[in-house]
């Protein structure tokens, strides 16, 4: 009685219509763009599995978008003004009407992919609904404002980082790599979960070496790397364009997405590919992955190359390091164009067809993205009190 009586004072403060009482999953964050990268796929992986083992979750996802809109496949989007230069990311300004947004999708637990409105809009969300938050931290703020500010910014940066996450009832983190930055900052018990990669998309199965050469003007000869990922300054595209350039013919980068800063007779620039599909042929068809960024939260991507039997050849830190060893490609000890060559070109001495091998095998055994969200559905069971969150159900899947 007590409970229902909550229900219906809620209602009645928020202005909740038909208000069916079934449990909600929101989740909000404004790293959600057209052509976001691993926070997309994991949102859009996450619905999929939600709405086919978890049919009993209504789940609404809100992010920043050009107007106002909600869509019947419970997508809200919420007006946000474009960031200048930030590849279609929206910065969404007034926390109160996120906020006022968020507590009319009446949540169960609301899960933030950010610390920034959207994530600060989810902790007054939750605390005026009395409804568990989840923080999944999917970047190193204080790693990103030594980069882009100055090495006098990571220490302030980092302490109200872990102000805001200490505030999140749960904080969940890619990798063992952000748990630990976290834990450092002071944030109790950072639970570290590796994101999955979708093996039935990203598979070997699509690959067309010799019509990708073809189109790209190589041939078979040609040795060819491939990198995927935003045009962003912490994804040290610069060091994997030196690297290539030092280890010279035939080596030849493909960038899908990101961009040198100066053109390399060695680089071949792509178009964002917003289509997994065809992200997937194109990975396949490649001879090798690259990866420079010594502090990614995770890289998702990495997955899906190792998923499309590539091996990687990335850097020994951040978590791009938790996914690849020796069994699955070459990892130089720091990031410099040097060291990444040289990884490069001992790849290229191994066994390909068996590390292909091996990186497929790999993705598919620990990566699968059932492990994952079994696991993230017991933490927001243990969260929310809610069972129906832990077990599967067999009711047709709610989507609103």
């Amino acid at each position: 009685m007590l409970a229902r009586g909550l229900t219906e004072l809620r209602a009645d403060l928020f202005g909740w219509a038909g208000f069916d009482g079934g449990p909600r999953l929101v989740d909000t964050t404004m790293l959600y763009a057209p052509r976001s990268g691993g926070v997309k796929r994991y949102l859009t992986a996450k619905r999929a599995w939600f709405a086919k083992a978890r049919p009993q979750i209504r789940h609404t996802l809100v992010a920043p978008g050009p107007r106002h809109a909600q869509g019947s496949d419970g997508r809200i989007s919420i007006y946000a003004a474009p960031l200048p230069f930030g590849d279609g990311y929206r910065w969404p300004v007034s926390k109160t009407a996120w906020m006022k947004r968020l507590i009319r999708q009446r949540p169960t637990l609301i899960e933030a992919g950010d610390p920034y409105t959207p994530g600060l809009a989810a902790q007054k969300a939750g605390d005026a609904l009395g409804v568990p938050v989840v923080g999944f931290c999917h970047t190193d703020l204080g790693a990103l404002a030594a980069l882009h500010i100055g090495e006098w910014a990571e220490r302030p940066v980092r302490r109200r980082w872990g102000d805001i996450y200490r505030r999140f009832d749960r904080v969940v983190a890619p990798s063992r790599f952000i748990a630990s930055r976290l834990a450092e900052a002071g944030v109790e018990r950072p639970i570290a979960l590796p994101l999955g990669v979708d093996v039935d998309l990203f598979r070997p199965d699509g690959a067309d070496p010799a019509g990708l050469r073809r189109r790209l003007g190589l041939t078979a000869g040609h040795r060819l790397l491939v990198f995927a990922g935003r045009p962003a300054r912490e994804k040290r595209v610069d060091v994997l364009v030196e690297a290539v350039e030092r280890l010279g013919a035939p080596y030849v980068l493909l960038l899908v997405g990101a961009r040198a800063t100066a053109p390399s007779p060695r680089v071949i620039e792509a178009p964002y590919e917003q289509d997994p599909a065809r992200l997937a042929a194109l990975l396949a068809s490649c001879d090798a992955f690259v990866h420079a960024n010594d502090g990614e939260p995770f890289g998702l991507v990495v997955l899906e190359a190792l998923a499309c039997g590539l091996p990687v050849v990335g850097v020994a830190a951040g978590g791009v390091a938790e996914s690849v060893d020796d069994a699955v490609g070459a990892l130089a000890e720091r990031s410099n164009a040097a060291e990444l060559a040289g990884a490069i070109d001992s790849l290229f001495a191994r066994d390909l067809a068996r590390l292909r091998c091996a990186a497929r095998l790999r993705a598919c055994e620990r990566h699968g993205w059932d492990a994952v969200f079994e696991r993230l559905a017991a933490i927001y069971a243990e969260a929310t009190g809610e069972p129906a969150f832990g077990r599967p159900a067999t009711e047709g899947a709610l989507v609103s």
